[in-house]
């Protein structure tokens, strides 16, 4: 037995007894720091979903019920189904009227066709607000 552990030591396999789990190990925190740091954002998922809705959803009305802050609230109603929803929009507030209050009431909206509750009603390449245009 003596003899088997001390080929064993002697012949480098004590090294590769310690090297191999080090090495495995700094390879799981190399895939893990790799994972955390190519993992999308939350503003980045949302605008996703956004542009995912804008290009396969489907148009319905809505009614535009009020702003808060950064959040619009809308309602709407799909297959006899009513439906209250808001959407942030704190990242598109360049695309919003200035006169917000001028777009409450009338509004279209894209909706998953899937589940009619994920929907939308401005996006960075559509918008669902109908301005009043005042006639002069």
């Amino acid at each position: 037995m003596k003899l088997v552990v001390a080929n064993f030591v002697s012949s480098g396999g004590t090294m590769l007894a310690v090297l191999g789990p080090v090495a495995a190990i700094a390879l799981a925190a190399w895939g893990v720091h790799r994972y955390l740091k190519n993992r999308p954002t939350a503003a980045e998922l949302e605008r996703r979903r956004r542009n995912d809705l804008h290009r396969r959803g489907k148009m319905g009305d809505a009614n535009l019920l009020e702003y808060r802050e950064h959040v619009v609230f809308y309602s709407y109603a799909i297959g006899g189904v009513e439906y209250t929803a808001c959407q942030d929009v704190a990242d598109l507030q360049t695309l919003l009227p200035t006169d917000r209050w001028s777009a409450i009431g009338p509004a279209s909206i894209k909706y998953d066709a899937r589940n009619p509750a994920n929907s939308i009603v401005l996006c960075e390449e559509w918008s669902g607000l109908r301005t009043a245009h005042r006639v002069e």
